[in-house]
This record gives C-alpha cells, structure tokens and sequence, in this order.
C-alpha cells in the first residue's frame, strides 16, 4: 500500500456473479491487486488535498444486504426526485436489480434496458466488448474496487442508427438494517452509430444510515451519436457517496453530461472524459447545492485526444451555512488536437461566513493551434439585488430565493430534456425552502 494512502475497513473478497464469464473474473483479481496496493487516498495526495476520507476509512462496512423489495413499494419511489419523468426504469435496491418495482417500456429492434448481470448471461460478447474499457490508467483506486466488487447495475445499449424516445431512468435505492453498508453498483451504457439516447442515473437512500456507495458509469456515445446523461445524487445527510463516469466520444458525436449532487455526508465524482473521435463536442454541466457539514467534491479531466474537438464545462455551487465545495478541473489537450475548442467555468456562491470553495481550474496545453480558457468566480449574494427585489414589495427569504434559484437556473436551463429541466428546477425550489438556503439569518452583506 502506499505511503499516503489510508488504511481502509472494507471487505475486499472479489464479488462474482452466476454463470460469470472467466475474461471478467480474471480482471476482478487484477483490480483488487491494484486497490490492495493503493488503498484509499489520503490528503496528502494533490487530487484529495481538499477532501479527508478518514471518516469513510473509520466505517466497519460489509457488504450491502441483498433485495429488500417489501420495503420498497411502487408508491414510494413516486415520492422520489425525478420519478415523474416518463420513460423506462430499472430500480435498483443496494446494488441489486429489483424487477418487482422496475418498468421497461417496449423499445425498437435491437436496444437492451437489462441489469448488467442479466446482460452477461444472455450477451456476454457485447458486455465484454465495452465493460472495463473506458477507464483510465489514472483513475481512483475506488474505480479498481468497484471492478472486483460489483454484483450489478444497469446495461443500457442503443444500436446504430436507433433512437430511444423517452428517457432511461436507472435508479439506485439504499435501504439500511442498522449495519454499516457498501454498495458498488456500475452501469455501463452504450449508444452505437447515430444513435439518441436520454439517460437518467439518480441515488437515493430511504433511511438515515452511514452507508457507502461506490458507483462506476461507463458511456460510450459512438461516430455522431447524440446523447444527454444526468446523474443526481440525493442520498442521505450520513451516507458517503463515491463515484466515477468515465465517458468516450466517437468521431463528430455529441454528448451532454449533468451532475447534480444535493445528498451526502461527503460527496464525489470524477469525471474522465475522452473526445477519441474528430469533431466530437461535449458538455459538461454541474450544480452542488450544499448546507450543514456536506462536503460536495467534482473532479474533472476532460482530454483532447484528436483535433477539432469542442468541450465546456460550467459547474456552479450554491454553499450555505459550514457546508464545503470542492472543484478540480483539468482541461489536457494532447500534442495531437490540434483546433481544440475547450472553456471551463466555475462559480460559487456562499451564503454563509462558514461556507467554503476550493477550485482549481486548471490547463494542460500540448498543441499550440487552439482556442481555450478556464477561470473560476466566488461571491455572496448581492445587497443591491436583494434591496431591488425587497423594494418592489418581496420579502427577504423569498426574494434570496429569487436570486439563488437564478443562479442555479444558469445551470439547470442547459438540459436539454424539457421534463427533466421541469424536474430540476421543482427540486432546487424543493430544497430552497425546506433547508437553509434562504434562512434570514444568513445575513447578506
């Protein structure tokens, strides 16, 4: 194990699936060789500097329990962040496929919307064609433990020239017996040439309990591929939440990436992603909105491998009260890409004198014909703006809101999906007035 690296408390026995085919067990052992000797990352790691894993490290965690279906009833998943987006579902409760409460709308010739475990029984050669194959060399050793542990989670795959007309909503459901809990789902989705495809990846827990979750997501948009991904995490304020989308775009593809993370004790993603193909455009496009203790972390590489690729990423953070935001951008343009287009954006808004950022957008230029910028704004919130608002017969918390809530729309009016930017925005309106975001005693100045 590494010198800087902590000492983790986790099961670290390979998981399997039944019937699992030789060519992913063989990879699992790998994977955990390359997590036993890299352990958790510590502060003292230049990626992890900001955020402190050693309360996840302190954790006795077992593996989650299997489906607990009964306590989960259709009519509780109605009450859940984005339900009333229509479209297929594939419910998942502690990492294990719940058919009883999932639905899956007929689709056209050729797609799959199966759990991956079923996925590698029925279409071993076209799981192992794209399973494990978008990682980088780089990434966490969290990516490597999800690898040797995971049991399932969603396989979504679109063949060429096919579009799928309602969005694919996976959801992932923890729900506790008291213990202290891992859960290592990882989703792989595929949309071939041509392809359009609408998907939705939410978390959420049903109980207060310390819990880790450690998601995988693997997305590959194929040549002129168009596709809109969202992940929203709304797990519970004692949960730990790890995660990892790692995205490869084909040649002239398009692909537009929402992160969305309210929920958590401590929270991160990494995103990895690759413009492989010329032409390939990408957006990249995040909200945090964060109070109490929550700690909200993204970490970004976005890598320019061909010429004439586009990417923007705009990442805004809404703070409040001793609530900490961590953001970590690295645009790399390789020797290669020449004609890169790429501008990185990140703003925070603190509500509170607690309320923390640590941003670090950054640059890794290798070709000298392109076209980017990064840069990084904190603020608070106007007294201008809010004495403007409050003039014209508004009240203090309601005209915060106001301005809060436009903020955040910077971010949320980029989605695409009418009745996902619907959602989003009845969520952040959700949350404006139940936390404590525009509480009064959080004094403007």
């Amino acid at each position: 194990m590494s010198t800087s690296a902590l000492s983790p408390s986790l099961p670290l026995e390979i998981s399997t699936i039944p019937s699992e085919p030789e060519w992913l067990s063989a990879a699992r052992r790998v994977e955990l060789a390359r997590f036993s000797k890299l352990g958790l990352p510590s502060v003292k790691e230049e990626d992890w500097r900001f955020t402190n894993l050693k309360p996840l490290a302190e954790l006795s965690l077992q593996p989650a329990s299997g489906p607990v279906t009964e306590d989960i009833e259709a009519g509780v998943l109605t009450q859940l962040p984005l339900a009333n987006v229509h479209g297929s579902k594939l419910v998942f409760i502690n990492g294990h496929f719940s058919p009883e409460v999932s639905s899956i709308a007929p689709q056209a010739e050729g797609v799959r919307i199966v759990s991956l475990a079923v996925a590698l029984i029925r279409r071993p050669e076209l799981v192992e064609k794209y399973l494990l194959r978008s990682l980088r060399v780089h990434d966490t050793s969290f990516a490597s433990l999800n690898a040797a542990l995971f049991l399932d989670g969603a396989f979504v795959y679109v063949p060429e020239g096919t579009s799928v007309s309602e969005p694919v909503h996976v959801i992932h459901i923890f729900a506790g017996d008291g213990a202290e809990r891992a859960s290592h789902p990882r989703n792989l989705i595929v949309a071939e040439r041509g392809s359009r495809l609408t998907i939705i990846e939410s978390y959420a827990g049903s109980i207060p309990e310390k819990y880790f979750t450690n998601a995988v997501t693997e997305l590959v948009a194929g040549d002129e591929a168009g596709v809109e991904y969202l992940k929203f995490q709304d797990e519970t304020r004692d949960c730990f939440h790890l995660a990892t989308v790692a995205v490869s775009l084909g040649r002239s593809s398009k692909v537009r990436l929402h992160s969305m993370a309210f929920g958590s004790k401590l929270s991160r993603t990494n995103f990895h992603t690759t413009l492989a193909g010329e032409g390939a455009e990408c957006l990249l496009n995040g909200l945090y909105l964060v109070d109490g203790e929550q700690l909200a972390d993204h970490y970004m590489i976005v890598d320019h491998a061909v010429p004439h690729g586009t990417s923007h990423e705009y990442f805004n953070g809404i703070l409040a009260e001793k609530a900490r935001g961590v953001f970590h951008g690295r645009i790399i343009v390789e020797p290669d890409a020449q004609k890169t287009d790429a501008k990185q954006t990140n703003k925070n808004l603190l509500l509170s004198d607690d309320a923390t950022i640590d941003t670090k957008p950054q640059l890794e230029i290798y070709a000298d014909d392109v076209k980017c910028t990064h840069g990084a704004t904190v603020g608070q919130l106007s007294d201008e703006a809010v004495f403007y608002l409050r003039s014209r017969g508004i009240p203090r918390e309601k005209a915060r809101q106001i301005l809060i809530h436009a903020f955040a729309g910077e971010i949320i009016d980029r989605i695409h999906c009418d009745a996902l930017r619907q959602e989003m925005n009845e969520r952040v309106s959700h949350c404006l007035e139940q936390n404590h975001f525009t509480d009064s005693t959080h004094h403007d100045r």
